[in-house]
């Protein structure tokens, strides 16, 4: 099981630990730099954390024994002289890192390989534990990439990268707002999935385009790759067929809006989701905390309580502070108020590790 989770803060990168059945705070570094996301590679014992520091840009550490070092950002191409890209909204789309909004490792024989997803759409591969990093051209320079929007950031983004584990060469990548892209041929050619969803908030000959759909996360079932679950911003979906086709679960209460989902990496009917109150009001449906969960598909959810705050909460979860463990028993989330939970028995109960970290962008089991 999972003893050990990194935090990702706006003020620093947190360490808790597991000592004599209790959590703690175990330290803290980059403390009171704006850490937008956190990764441990376990094949090689690196850590990676992806700091924003507004004025001065994006940065990215990887970890040594004697600390951290930085290393290189993804950087975009020049962009072509006369080239005039706009948003929805009309406002020049940059070629430059606003953010890292993904990291995920390779595959178990390609040790050195990372992906990394960024603001305003790139998605960069680096074959040598980040050292230096390739933007994947033929996603960026896509004749659709263009139609690609901003979600709740000011630019599309790519926020989950998933690779098959049964061949690291088969990849998918989830976009807010551009849905689902799949490419078989590690990131040579792409093509677009998530046929099934709906956005409700486009122009109605938009409403099954794949490319129209502002997935909030997507992730997939280790043990089952076909199956794979999406908190989109219309609600849940479910997919068997690895993307190919989704079918929307309706009925979930008390809301089937949220950002952020994962799955049991050996039982893929189960999956467990933090819903808040749509678009205008992002928090908590009634003031109450809550967390669901499936474990027969979708067909039914279980509204977990215990433990968590049931009156005046206002805790909104990000589309990456949401995660379970190998073992998936063990789940953790964090909250734009900076509470902490973990869970050590799939949800059934939740303890409190904290209430006043900064607010956190992520959480993930190291």
């Amino acid at each position: 099981m999972g003893n050990r989770i990194v935090v990702s803060t706006r003020k620093g990168l947190f360490r808790v630990v597991r000592n004599a059945g209790r959590w703690d705070i175990d330290g803290v570094e980059f403390l009171g730099d704006n850490v937008s996301l956190a990764l441990t590679d376990a094949r090689s014992g690196f850590g990676y954390a992806a700091l924003d520091h507004g004025h001065f840009g994006v940065k990215l550490h990887r970890s040594t024994s004697d600390g951290w070092q930085e290393i290189a950002a993804p950087a975009y191409p020049e962009k072509p002289d006369g080239l005039d890209e706009k948003d929805m909204w009309g406002r020049p789309i940059p070629w430059s890192t606003q953010r890292i909004w993904a990291l995920a490792t390779g595959g178990a024989n390609e040790p050195g390989v990372l992906w990394c997803g960024t603001l305003p759409g790139g998605l960069f591969r680096s074959a040598d534990h980040g050292e230096s990093w390739t933007i994947v051209r033929a996603l960026w320079e896509h004749p659709k990439r263009t139609q690609w929007m901003g979600g709740g950031a000011d630019w599309p983004g790519i926020h989950s990268i998933i690779v098959d584990p049964r061949n690291p060469r088969r990849l998918w990548v989830a976009v807010s707002t551009g849905g689902i892209w799949f490419s078989e041929d590690a990131g040579e050619s792409w093509s677009q999935r998530g046929a099934g969803m709906r956005a409700e908030h486009v122009p109605s000959e938009l409403t099954h385009d794949p490319i129209a759909q502002d997935i909030h996360r997507l992730v997939q079932c280790p043990a089952a790759p076909e199956r794979m679950w999406v908190q989109h911003h219309n609600g849940i979906f479910v997919s068997s067929d690895e993307g190919r086709t989704f079918r929307e679960i309706t009925g979930v209460k008390p809301s089937a809006f949220g950002f952020a989902v994962v799955v049991h990496p050996r039982d893929p009917d189960t999956a467990w989701f933090i819903p808040g109150i749509k678009d205008e009001k992002r928090i908590p449906c009634e003031g109450r905390l809550v967390v669901t969960r499936t474990r027969d598909g979708g067909r039914s959810f279980d509204l977990l309580t215990n433990g968590l705050p049931q009156s005046h909460a206002y805790d909104l979860v990000y589309r990456h502070a949401l995660a379970i463990d190998a073992s998936g028993d063990r789940l953790a989330f964090g909250s734009t108020t900076g509470g902490l939970w973990i869970s050590e028995d799939q949800g059934d109960g939740w303890q409190c590790v904290t209430h006043t970290l900064p607010p956190i962008y992520a959480v993930h089991f190291a």
